[in-house]
């Protein structure tokens, strides 16, 4: 098949009915077409193609089923790849040096990167926290529009990971626009999600609540992290703390806690009892009442990794109880070390 821009769709559906498909770059079919291009023509001329030369480019989409559901690994199809029979992940292939790179090449670099070197690329600018490549990883990311339907496309990940390293506005608006215009989807969605959830990020009204509305309970859980409050929202929330999904129950609770919405209050007081986290001491410190004080002042006490969160609940809770509170569990955490 020469390799089009509905190309690897097409691969993936021949793929999972059994076929063993090939992909060609159109400059080398082109020297066989013969006459005015059309299908007929290019598909003797890829057929002549294949008889007369080895470079046919094996499917660059690597079936790698688990749990029923077919995943895939993406190559990138044009590059240059002097060794073509090399299998796709034969530990011969070299990863980018990216180590010594100026900043400016290795921006230059991110558009392009193919999968071999995706991690490493993307991964240096965002240990380098560079503003600069927030548009390169976007590019990165708008390569793959509309793919991932149904598989991680594993560059797209990479780019997002990379953005949630850098940080800061540009970075949290260039992942919400990956999100709200589509460009990342299906299970790279999930990915999405938690970057902008770990960036602060608000997206829309009316997207925001078909995220809480997904069939999948783990977009349900990711999308609380990104709503604002608003009639629609609130209603869908305080209807999914009661989701049979325990992730989207907490989620939903803690989403209005932040909002200081107190119809979390009792469901944020059994989620602290039975699963106690930094997520959920934040959101029940917005709306706590004097039982809550309580709680969180014991959880406080039994769970150390959460101690100092808790005082720091409590400073900013306007309470006389709370700042008391907060008194005696640093004398506690002082005399416990």
């Amino acid at each position: 098949m020469e390799a089009c821009a509905t190309a690897h769709y097409w691969v993936r559906e021949l793929i999972a009915l059994g076929h063993q498909v090939r992909l060609m770059t159109p400059t080398y079919v082109k020297a066989y077409v013969k006459r005015n291009k059309n299908d007929a023509t290019d598909a003797a001329a890829m057929l002549a193609y294949c008889r007369s030369t080895v470079r046919a480019i094996t499917s660059p989409y690597v079936l790698c089923g688990s749990e029923g559901m077919p995943d895939f690994v993406q190559l990138d199809l044009f590059g240059d790849r002097p060794e073509l029979d090399r299998p796709a992940h034969s530990a011969t292939a070299t990863p980018f040096a990216v180590e010594g790179l100026p900043d400016d090449d290795l921006i230059a670099a991110i558009p392009d990167a193919t999968l071999v070197d995706v991690s490493a690329i993307t991964a240096e600018a965002g240990r380098r926290r560079l503003i600069a490549a927030v548009p390169a990883l976007t590019a990165l990311c708008n390569r793959f529009v509309g793919y991932g339907e149904r598989a991680v496309v594993p560059e797209q990940v990479a780019a997002l990971n990379a953005l949630g390293a850098i940080g800061g506005q540009e970075a949290a608006h260039a992942v919400s626009r990956l999100i709200v215009k589509r460009i990342v989807q299906g299970p790279t969605l999930l990915t999405a999600l938690t970057v902008a959830c770990h960036l602060g990020v608000v997206l829309p009204g009316d997207f925001a609540l078909s995220l809480l509305q997904h069939p999948n309970p783990l977009i349900r859980a990711a999308g609380c992290g990104c709503v604002r409050a608003g009639h629609k929202i609130i209603a869908e929330l305080i209807s999914l703390m009661g989701d049979l999904d325990d992730e989207v129950a907490i989620a939903s609770a803690c989403a209005l806690g932040r909002m200081g919405r107190t119809e979390a209050l009792g469901h944020l007081k059994s989620h602290l009892l039975e699963r106690p986290s930094l997520r959920i001491v934040e959101a029940l410190a917005r709306v706590a009442d004097d039982e809550a004080i309580v709680l969180l002042a014991r959880t406080g006490r039994a769970r150390r990794e959460l101690t100092a969160s808790v005082i720091s609940a409590f400073e900013d809770i306007e309470s006389p109880k709370a700042l008391s509170a907060a008194d005696a569990l640093k004398m506690f955490s002082r005399q416990a070390e």
